[in-house]
């Protein structure tokens, strides 16, 4: 019964996400093509932070006769992060990787040597960061927390 429910849930969370991203091509003058469809998609079903070339060969890897070229990648991704529908993670010179914005809100820890990211949710970090906000007087209206550093299994590769 549960798997039948997730499903429909899941479904008609991405049937809603669906008609916002038609919207918003609408409101850009855009047209809605599978294309745009499949990267969305590919970001809905993904558990992971995708660079756009990850993306981009997720989708041909996935759908090898859609003709989705990387520019159209980039620009669907730039319009989904302007519009707020996905978030990034900027990398400098690496470049960033991205999520679907519609996720429970979650920080990230960043590993600086392979780019591996975890997400978690601390209820305690949470409460001590509205808490000081209140301290200080300041309406907190969103929040990001990224924590960088080396992944166990980067710090086991240096040990060797």
């Amino acid at each position: 019964m549960g798997s039948h429910t997730d499903f429909t849930e899941r479904t008609i969370a991405y049937n809603k996400l669906l008609s916002d991203f038609k919207h918003l091509l609408k409101e850009n003058g855009l047209k809605f093509t599978i294309q745009r469809e499949v990267i969305l998609e590919m970001l809905y079903r993904s558990d992971e932070h995708l660079t756009p070339e990850s993306l981009h060969h997720l989708i041909q890897e996935k759908h090898p006769d859609l003709n989705t070229g990387i520019a159209t990648v980039y620009r669907t991704l730039s319009l989904l992060e302007d519009s707020e529908m996905v978030t990034s993670l900027s990398f400098g010179a690496q470049g960033k990787k991205y999520e679907l914005g519609a996720k429970d809100h979650h920080d990230h820890i960043i590993c600086t040597q392979c780019g591996a990211i975890s997400e978690f949710v601390d209820d305690e970090i949470e409460s001590r960061q509205k808490k000081i906000a209140e301290e200080l007087g300041f309406l907190m209206q969103e929040h990001s927390m990224q924590i960088y550093g080396i992944c166990q299994s980067c710090q086991t590769k240096m040990k060797k």
